[in-house]
């Protein structure tokens, strides 16, 4: 499956390893109790914060409805401006159609623009094996990148890495990619980063292919957006001759007065700025428009399914679909806090990460059957989310749908259902639970035996109960049931006053 950490473990396993790490837990601690500090002041100078947030709810959930139609006005805009579309059922035809087009180019390298939907498939790992090199150009993507690790936060992919540690990356492995770091780099922000930038300018230069994501489509036009803060993705999308964008089909928004909208709240949200510094926007190719002045002369968008259509047929779970990617909800998330993005086993961490991860993939392993659990459900996502997904909504619904036996197995449209695996004595429980609530004389018999066994009950649970009262005492169970006492005290039956 692509989009899954190989060899990853459910994600009980995952955070109980993660969490035992105090300097992971020392770096996340600081990174996202910044991060929220300044969002929640940023968010706080509109009046119309609220207001915004359901125009982008009604915005999206309009656009989901109406998302053939939508699909349908953007390849045609997009191809009256001189663009070619590409449509990919799934990430190996995705890699397939990328990989087709560089190879197309006579090139062997490509600079990359920071995309989630280019991890998601894999395609960086798809194009080396056609002996392709992609380079990040994102700080924190090629921090990553030259560390061969795995991104862990949806905003700040390298999170989990102080300045020390990253100062040691770059020592280390950025002459094995053509240029060493400079002799006796610090780990001050202004050194590190001037490091970067020389490693990468020669390769935005000589680049004759370039990739990207987008954060938003506009239908009506064909214009694609990205919006970032470092300036190295309009490097990506004007120097090039050829663009390729890899775009989710639930990036689309119908008209640019929608786009306003998510222009106000995704810099909020996410960096905590009133405007993203570097708002890129670009509709087809330069010999589409005027044939002068900035862009590639040749553009293909790839627009990806990948799960999405099957998400979106799920009523509760296409919520999800919403995201603007703004990371949010992953910085006041205490499990996230303290388990890290490497523990959901995805490109997409954290609480959304839970329920999106899922949808798209499947739950037939057991890290994807294990994410809806991923959350103690405060609800402290659903607060920030600026597209109102009701996130702890649908973790429940997630968690049915693993209990019950979920969709596993997409071919096409087609879902199929296999039985749920573990839950065997949950189920028992629930059944008995049941029959006891609609059986009043077998509740009242199990009551008053519980009472009268009560001081040999346990105060911990045992074998697979263990873990849950680890944390927690069980209840004391009173001298006598309550039926029992109001009719000794009250002298009448059950449910007289």
């Amino acid at each position: 499956m692509s989009g899954t950490f190989v060899g990853m473990p459910a994600f009980p396993e995952a955070a109980r390893d993660a969490v035992r790490d105090t300097t992971l837990r020392g770096n996340l601690r600081h990174a996202t109790h910044t991060i929220r500090a300044k969002r929640a002041k940023a968010v706080a100078e509109l009046e119309d914060w609220e207001r915004l947030r359901e125009a982008g709810k009604q915005i999206k959930d309009h656009t989901l409805r109406r998302l053939d139609h939508y699909l349908v006005q953007l390849e045609e805009a997009v191809t009256a401006a001189g663009g070619t579309v590409h449509w990919a059922a799934d990430a190996d035809e995705a890699n397939r159609i990328v990989a087709g087009l560089v190879r197309a180019t006579g090139e062997r390298e490509v600079v990359k623009v920071k995309s989630m939907a280019t991890q998601e498939i894999g395609l960086n790992e798809a194009l080396a094996a056609e002996g392709i090199a992609a380079y990040e150009t994102d700080l924190a993507e090629l921090i990553v990148q030259l560390g061969d690790d795995r991104p862990s936060h949806i905003l700040v992919p390298a999170i989990h890495r102080n300045r020390g540690e990253i100062r040691d990356i770059f020592a280390r492995t950025m002459s094995e990619w053509g240029r060493p770091a400079p002799d006796g780099l610090t780990d001050t922000p202004a050194e590190l980063a001037e490091a970067a930038r020389l490693h990468l300018r020669e390769k935005f230069l000589r680049a004759k292919v370039g990739i990207s994501g987008a954060n938003f489509m506009v239908a009506e036009t064909g214009t694609l957006v990205v919006v970032e803060s470092e300036g190295n993705g309009r490097m990506c999308l004007t120097l090039p001759e050829t663009l390729i964008s890899v775009v989710g089909i639930e990036k689309l928004v119908p008209t640019w007065r929608d786009l306003e909208v998510f222009l106000q709240t995704l810099p909020r949200s996410s960096t905590a700025e009133r405007m993203n510094p570097y708002t890129s926007m670009w509709t087809g190719t330069r010999d589409g428009l005027t044939g002068e002045g900035d862009g590639p002369r040749n553009f293909h968008l790839v627009l990806l399914d990948n799960g999405r259509t099957d998400t979106l047929a799920d009523e509760v779970g296409r919520q999800a679909l919403r995201c603007i990617r703004c990371s949010a909800c992953l910085n006041v998330c205490p499990v996230y806090e303290r388990a890290g993005g490497h523990a959901y086993g995805s490109v997409y961490p954290g609480p959304i990460g839970a329920i999106l991860s899922p949808q798209l993939r499947g739950t037939e392993s057991e890290i994807d059957a294990s994410l809806p659990y991923a959350s103690s459900l405060c609800g402290a996502c659903f607060e920030v989310c600026p597209v109102a997904i009701d996130i702890p909504e649908v973790l429940v619904h997630l968690r049915e749908r693993v209990v019950q036996g979920g969709p596993v197995t997409r071919r096409g449209t087609k879902v199929t259902l296999r039985p749920a695996k573990g839950h065997a004595a949950e189920r028992a429980a629930m059944r008995a639970a049941a029959f006891a609530f609609t059986h009043p004389g077998t509740l009242a018999a199990g009551q008053r035996l519980a009472a009268r066994t009560r001081r040999f009950h346990p105060r911990r649970l045992p074998g697979p109960g263990r873990a849950w009262s680890e944390s927690r005492e069980l209840p004391k169970v009173p001298a006598e049931p309550f039926r029992d006492w109001w009719r000794r005290t009250r002298g009448g039956k059950d449910g007289e006053k």
